[in-house]
């Protein structure tokens, strides 16, 4: 009887699969592994498949992962949601036992050598969070609004980040910013991930305009942006969470002619820097907002006083940063991605390069093996980080598209696959895969093109190595399992 039972599971499992995505993940690592040829293969290679050329050695991780996915769909799912801490645990002592370790490549000692065998736990530290994140999440009681819920999920996110930072690995860890995209979907207030977006506008503008002088005056219009979008952004907020159109409509106007005639006075008659009247503005906006608070008790203005306090003191701290804090090469990188440097044969050397090969493969590309600047290898790292701009030189824009459309069709149908979750469980998993996918995926794409920092992260089933994608594979494997057992009998 048992045994029957058990037989009706594991044929319900395998009903169950989602065999959409599975198709888009087969279709992925098949032209992943072109691409791996494309980059790795040079003039005079006749064996594609030895294993002493990367391309022979692909074919092995992608095996291996693809025997590791059907283990994952064997196993039962319930021992996910079990031993999930125990599984974290576990990758946050092999995260802080690698920070020691002897092996330094490339400067990250994020690596474990074991012999002949490179691993990486940061990649398989994205599943085991992702289960933490999950299982913290559908306890009995859990409110992301509570702040103790709330700091303990932020606990879970930030402590792995912190580890992989130690390792000198500061992309890898990035990467853990994209569960906020989960966390939204969960209830977290959108406050939030305006908060996060509106800094990285106030650092790109202020860093890239801080030199640049607003015409005669001694005004930096770096400066004066973050001030005045600090004021925009403070309004805004108050018409959106204090539903109060008349203290918006008189801070708005207060702000808006203050500005005006200072840039006027400024412009025509007495050159000054605007800055000044911008400081004043902010501060007279803070007082006003404080005094809002006590005099109606609604907290939200406090929230947005601390909004606006804490906009100023991160644009002022934001150049403090950018050149005590980054490392030198990562200030260059960014200095260089904002037009701020040119620096074609050291920092900008890798972007520049990739351009190139993804212009000259014009609509249809140059056709397989027949890449020019991947052949004569001008691109660094092109069989790993890089990898996107061999898919643009030898499968031109139709290859790179088709390529864009897949992830496409992946991330939406992990989308699809979680708003169906039956438990809480399931469905943050499920988000926190999509956010890792999408996050990769957007970012990898974008530093190949030059619209992102170089943060060196894989792109996912196309880049060269066994630990991103087996990382990659038991993170969609494991939801695919969770996915298929969401409606199964149980003893």
């Amino acid at each position: 009887m048992v045994q029957a039972i058990g037989n009706r599971k594991e044929k319900g499992v395998i009903r169950s699969l989602d065999y959409w995505t599975i198709i888009i993940y087969i279709a992925l690592l098949t032209f992943g592994w072109v691409s791996v040829c494309g980059a790795s293969y040079s003039y005079g290679d006749t064996d594609l498949f030895s294993l002493d050329t990367r391309s022979g050695m692909q074919i092995v991780w992608i095996g291996t992962s693809i025997v590791l996915g059907f283990v994952i769909l064997m196993l039962d799912d319930r021992y996910l949601d079990m031993f999930a801490y125990i599984i974290f645990g576990v990758m946050l002592i092999l995260l802080f036992g690698t920070i020691f370790n002897p092996h330094s490549i490339k400067g990250s000692r994020s690596w474990l050598v074991l012999g002949p065998l490179r691993l990486q736990p940061a990649e398989f530290a994205k599943f085991a969070t992702a289960l933490a994140l999950a299982k913290l999440m559908n306890t009995y009681g859990f409110n992301i609004s509570k702040w103790k819920d709330f700091g303990l999920t932020l606990a879970v996110i930030f402590v792995p980040m912190l580890f992989i930072v130690m390792q000198r690995e500061t992309g890898s860890a990035l990467v853990y910013l994209s569960f906020f995209l989960m966390l939204y979907r969960e209830g977290m207030p959108g406050s939030i991930l305006f908060t996060g977006v509106a800094m990285v506008v106030y650092f790109v503008v202020g860093i890239r305009f801080a030199d640049t002088m607003l015409g005669i005056t001694p005004t930096s219009v770096g400066e004066f942006a973050v001030l005045l979008l600090i004021q925009i952004f403070s309004v805004g907020l108050v018409y959106v969470y204090c539903n109060d159109k008349r203290d918006t409509i008189r801070m708005a106007l207060v702000g808006l002619g203050a500005t005006i005639v200072a840039l006027v006075f400024s412009l025509l008659i007495i050159p000054f820097d605007v800055n000044y009247v911008e400081m004043v503005l902010c501060a007279a906006m803070i007082i006003y907002l404080l005094y809002r608070y006590l005099a109606t008790r609604f907290r939200n203005y406090l929230w947005i006083t601390a909004f606006a306090l804490g906009s100023l003191l991160f644009y002022n701290l934001a150049d403090y940063g950018l050149n005590h804090v980054l490392e030198p090469h990562q200030r260059v990188r960014i200095n260089v991605l904002l037009g701020l440097e040119e620096d074609l044969k050291g920092a900008g050397y890798n972007v520049h390069q990739s351009e190139i090969a993804i212009g000259s493969g014009g609509l249809r590309g140059k056709g397989f093996l027949n890449g020019t600047q991947t052949k004569l290898k001008y691109v660094p790292e092109q069989d790993t980080d890089f990898i996107f701009c061999t898919v643009g030189e030898e499968e031109g824009f139709v290859g790179s598209a088709g390529v864009l459309l897949l992830f496409l069709a992946l991330i939406w149908r992990l989308i699809h696959l979680a708003e169906r979750q039956v438990h809480r469980f399931g469905r943050v998993y499920g988000y926190c895969v999509v956010s890792i996918f999408l996050f990769h995926v957007f970012i990898n794409v974008g530093m190949v093109l030059g619209l992102t920092p170089v943060i060196g992260i894989p792109l996912p089933f196309f880049s060269y190595g066994g630990s991103s994608l087996w990382g990659f594979t038991l993170l969609l494997f494991i939801f695919l399992r969770i996915d298929a057992g969401r409606n199964l009998l149980r003893n």
